[in-house]
C-alpha cells in the first residue's frame, strides 16, 4: 500500500511538472511574439529654434547631450518656456529665486535643501512676475551643463540668463527682486550695464567690503536704525538695517528716500513698535515673493504621477506650473468672473474629460461634463435621429438631436439649450 501511494504521490508530481512546463511554455511564445511585433515609438526632440516646428532629422533619442541630466525632457522645457514667455502679462517688476520638485529616487540630479517645505528633490531655477506667473525656469544641474561666468557664481548667471530671457520680449525697464543665494555687487554692477534695475538682500562677504557699520554695533543702536554707502561711479547702493535681525540689502535702482515709518512686533514687550524704514527695503518686501506665491498655488492641488521613470514627478511639475500660469491670465483677463483655483483646475479636467470621451458608448454620462460643454458653443450641430428620445428642454418626444452633447432636442429648442 505504502508502494502503490508512493507512485500515486509521483504520478500527481510529474503531471504537475509538464503542466508548468507547458505554461512556461505559452508565456516565452507570447513574449517572443510581443517583442517581434514592430511598435511605433514617438520621439519629440527640440527645434532649431524654440518656436519652430519638430522635425524628424531632430527625432534621433540616442543622440542626448551626456552634459545635461535632463536632455530627455530638453526638449518640453524649450517648448514650455517659448509658451510661458509669449504669454506672459509685461510687467516691471519680477522675481528670481529657487524652487522645489519633489523626487525620492536615486538619480544624480536630487538635491536636498532645507530652506524649502519639499527638501528633497530636483531644485528648479524660476523667474516670475510679482504675482507668481511663471516666465523662465530651468532645472538645477550645477556646473555640469550651466558654465557660469568667471566673474559670477552659478546662482548670479543664472540670474543674467533669465533677464536675457526677458529682453528678447524687447529693453524694457525690467526690475527684478532676488535673495541673498543670488546677490552680489558684481551681478548688480553687470544688469545695470544691461539697463536692467535689481534689487537683493546680499551676504556681508559679497558687499566687496563696503565700509558700513559692524553688525554687533548696529544691534546695540535703536531698532529701525541703518548705515548705508553708495559707490557713485556703478551707481550701486549698499544698506544695512536693524530689524529682528541685521539685513544687507543692495540695490542699483532705488535709494534710502524716502525713509518710511512701519509698525513691526516686538518679541519682548510683545506688542507692536514703529521702526523707521528705507525705501529699497519696503520695495523689496513687496515685490519678492513671486516666487513662493507659485510654490503656494503648485502645493495646494498639485499633480502626483507615481511612475517608475525619474522624470515622471518633473512632468507632472511643468503641468502644474502651466496651470498656475493659465490662473494668473486668467484673472487678468476675466475679471468680473473671477474663480478660484480648484474651480478652474476642475473646470480644465472637465474640457479635457469631454473632449477625450468616446461619444459611441451607451453609458451614462457624467451630469458635470454635460454642463461644462453644454454652454461652450463649439461644435453643436442638430442632426436626425432613427429613435424617438425626449427633448431634453421642453421633455416632448423627438427625431433630432445634438451631435456633441448627445442629447434629444428639437430645432425650436436647440438655440435656447445651449445658451445660458
Amino acid at each position: 500500500m505504502a508502494s502503490a501511494s508512493r507512485d500515486v504521490i509521483t504520478g500527481r508530481g510529474s503531471h504537475s511538472k509538464v503542466k508548468s512546463a507547458k505554461l512556461l511554455e505559452v508565456l516565452n511564445a507570447m513574449e517572443e511574439e510581443e517583442s517581434s511585433n514592430n511598435r511605433e515609438e514617438i520621439f519629440i526632440a527640440p527645434p532649431d529654434n524654440a518656436s519652430g516646428e519638430f522635425t524628424d532629422e531632430d527625432s534621433d533619442n540616442n543622440e542626448l547631450d551626456a552634459n545635461d541630466r535632463f536632455a530627455k525632457v530638453r526638449p518640453l522645457i524649450i517648448r514650455m518656456n517659448c509658451n510661458f514667455q509669449k504669454h506672459a502679462p509685461l510687467e516691471e517688476f519680477y522675481s528670481f529665486g529657487e524652487s522645489m520638485c519633489e523626487y525620492f529616487g536615486r538619480r544624480g540630479s536630487r538635491q536636498l535643501y532645507t530652506g524649502k517645505p519639499l527638501r528633497l528633490g530636483y531644485k528648479i531655477w524660476c523667474g516670475t512676475t510679482s504675482r507668481g506667473y511663471l516666465v523662465w525656469f530651468e532645472p538645477s544641474q550645477g556646473t555640469l551643463f550651466t558654465k557660469p561666468d568667471r566673474s559670477l557664481d552659478l546662482g548670479g548667471s543664472m540670474v543674467v540668463k533669465f533677464v536675457d530671457a526677458l529682453q528678447e520680449r524687447g529693453f524694457l525697464p525690467y526690475h527684478i527682486f532676488f535673495d541673498k543665494v543670488f546677490t552680489s555687487v558684481k551681478l548688480m554692477s553687470i544688469l545695470r550695464k544691461k539697463g536692467v534695475k535689481a534689487t537683493g538682500t546680499v551676504r556681508e562677504y559679497r558687499t566687496e567690503r563696503c565700509p558700513l557699520k559692524d553688525p554687533k554695533e548696529l544691534k546695540k543702536m535703536k531698532r529701525g536704525s541703518f548705515d548705508y554707502k553708495v559707490d557713485e561711479s556703478e551707481e550701486i547702493i549698499v544698506c544695512r538695517w536693524h530689524d529682528s535681525s541685521v539685513v544687507n540689502i543692495c540695490s542699483n535702482a532705488v535709494g534710502i528716500e524716502p525713509v518710511r515709518v512701519t509698525s513691526r512686533h516686538s518679541g519682548t514687550a510683545k506688542t507692536r513698535t514703529q521702526v523707521h524704514q528705507p525705501s529699497l527695503v519696503k520695495l523689496y518686501q513687496e515685490k519678492v515673493g513671486g516666487v513662493g506665491r507659485m510654490d503656494q498655488n503648485i502645493a495646494k492641488y498639485k499633480v502626483k504621477i507615481r511612475g517608475m521613470k525619474w522624470y515622471s514627478s518633473f512632468i507632472g511639475y511643468v503641468i502644474d506650473a502651466a496651470l498656475n500660469n493659465a490662473w494668473q491670465l486668467h484673472r487678468i483677463c476675466c475679471q468680473d468672473a473671477q474663480v478660484d483655483l480648484l474651480a478652474f483646475r476642475r473646470y480644465i479636467a472637465c474640457v479635457y474629460l469631454e473632449s477625450n470621451a468616446d461619444t459611441t458608448s451607451q453609458g451614462r454620462r457624467s451630469r458635470r461634463l454635460e454642463t461644462e460643454s453644454r454652454f461652450d458653443m463649439i461644435g453643436h450641430w442638430i442632426i436626425h435621429q432613427d429613435k424617438r428620445t425626449r427633448c431634453a428642454l421642453c421633455h416632448s418626444q423627438t427625431n433630432t438631436r445634438c451631435e456633441k452633447c448627445q442629447k434629444g432636442v428639437h430645432a425650436k429648442c436647440f438655440r435656447e439649450y445651449h445658451i445660458r
